[in-house]
């Protein structure tokens, strides 16, 4: 995956998990750039999730990691803009699917069910697995609602 600049994510339940995400895209040299939440007081956490996907619209980042409690809020949120692909990942096996088969630009880990050593493995995957394409493609070009 061609990494620009990574764009964050995240409510109250998932801030601390961003924070270790933080350093983990430091050591690796990636440039990050985060739209909130920047504390641990209550959210919601569509507001992050939608300017997540709008920074990724206009180009400012790409790709993007989200974290909620349970990882599905935020997904919800974030996979209502069309050119968004926000697939939740608890272990690395997922993290290699919604990679290899669903082309995710985003990746969501759930922040209150997932270990610092698990996340670590899930974005390595999310970094470092490519996209099969093939079938794969056509069941994506599938995924935008058509307005007749």
């Amino acid at each position: 995956m061609e990494v620009k600049t990574v764009g964050l994510a995240s409510d109250h339940a998932g801030y601390a998990l961003k924070q270790f995400v933080k350093k983990f895209l430091n050591e690796k040299g990636y440039p990050y750039k985060d739209y909130g939440t920047f504390t641990e007081d209550s959210c919601d956490y569509s507001d992050f999730g939608h300017a997540l996907a709008e920074g990724m619209e206009k180009g400012e980042v790409y790709p993007g990691i989200a974290i909620c409690g349970s990882g599905q809020g935020i997904s919800m949120t974030l996979n209502k803009h069309p050119m968004i692909r926000a697939g939740v990942a608890w272990c690395e096996e997922i993290a290699q699917l919604i990679r290899q088969h669903n082309d995710a630009n985003v990746l969501v880990m759930p922040g209150r069910f997932i270990s610092e050593d698990t996340a670590r493995q899930i974005m390595e995957a999310f970094f470092t697995v490519p996209f099969e394409g093939g079938r794969h493609q056509r069941r994506i070009d599938k995924i935008p609602l058509r307005k007749e």
